[in-house]
């Protein structure tokens, strides 16, 4: 008897946390949407340029005509965060995405085509795996060079295998699926009911995982470009611009204090974000 009040505390409680999780996920998909739009249309609508140069206006404070402050150079400091927003946020998606399309065409590779290829295609992600995500695309992207086509290569080789596996385990496990078995025993193709059943039900459970290694992609891209392996200096991007303000501390801290900012505030919307889209994928929130 003295267990059921006890369970029944415990739901209460995981209850609350969960409509907690989706309130404040709401919230992070607010930010994270307000921050794509700034990304995709606002730079030219809410910041000057990122690349005029004013030595007479150079390390100013925050507050007035330079609402962050102004750099070295003169250049404004608001202007730079804004239009970074747009290279963070494409080396992050776009690895991301890159990621998703080839970790699903490996893992369904390696979950349908037969245990050989099962073995192979799960023993190289093993490999893959073997090496922290950072240090995985640090070594790609050592061998290519730096550059944003390269960060996001290197990122995506870093992402794809994890993408894999959870397509691969996911797979075997909606094979098993009775309307699926039945649909196979009454003959239908397979790569019809792969489209059909399989696909979509894998899709939903790698939505999550997708939202949550964009905060991750973004974090790596910024820690590329503070070692200087990212684009090139003069574009704006807040990994970049964390590296180049160190130099800058005792006069202007500053500096480092905005693109610091932005990583970690985008970083934690993504990843509330994607705690809530969990939640409503295993449906216990509806």
């Amino acid at each position: 008897m003295t267990g059921s009040p006890l369970r029944l505390a415990i739901a209460r409680i995981s209850l609350r946390d969960r409509l907690s999780a989706l309130r404040f996920g709401r919230v992070a998909a607010a930010l994270i949407l307000l921050l794509a739009a700034i990304a995709v249309v606002a730079p030219n609508l809410l910041a000057g340029s990122p690349e005029l140069i004013d030595p007479g206006t150079a390390l100013r404070p925050p507050g007035g005509a330079h609402l962050f402050g102004t750099d070295w150079l003169g250049r404004d400091e608001y202007a730079r965060v804004v239009h970074g927003a747009r290279a963070s946020l494409l080396v992050g998606i776009g690895s991301t995405l890159l990621a998703t399309v080839a970790g699903t065409l490996w893992g369904l590779a390696s979950a349908l085509g037969g245990r050989v290829a099962d073995q192979i295609g799960m023993r190289a992600a093993d490999v893959l795996l073997a090496f922290p995500t950072i240090l995985m695309a640090l070594l790609v992207v050592a061998v290519l060079g730096p550059g944003t086509g390269n960060v996001v290569l290197a990122i995506t080789v870093a992402l794809t295998p994890g993408f894999a596996r959870l397509v691969r385990v996911r797979t075997h496990l909606v094979r098993q699926f009775a309307y699926v078995r039945a649909a196979l025993d009454l003959g239908t193709a397979r790569w019809r009911v792969t489209m059909r059943h399989i696909v979509p039900n894998v899709l939903l459970p790698l939505s999550v995982l997708v939202v949550i290694n964009i905060g991750t992609a973004i974090i790596i891209g910024s820690s590329l470009s503070f070692l200087g392996l990212g684009p090139d200096t003069e574009v704006p991007e807040w990994g970049a611009m964390l590296s180049q303000s160190r130099n800058y501390l005792s006069a202007a801290w500053t500096l480092a204090l905005f693109p610091g900012l932005a990583v970690t505030l985008t970083v934690m919307s993504i990843s509330v974000a994607g705690r809530a889209l969990r939640e409503r994928a295993e449906g216990v929130i509806e």
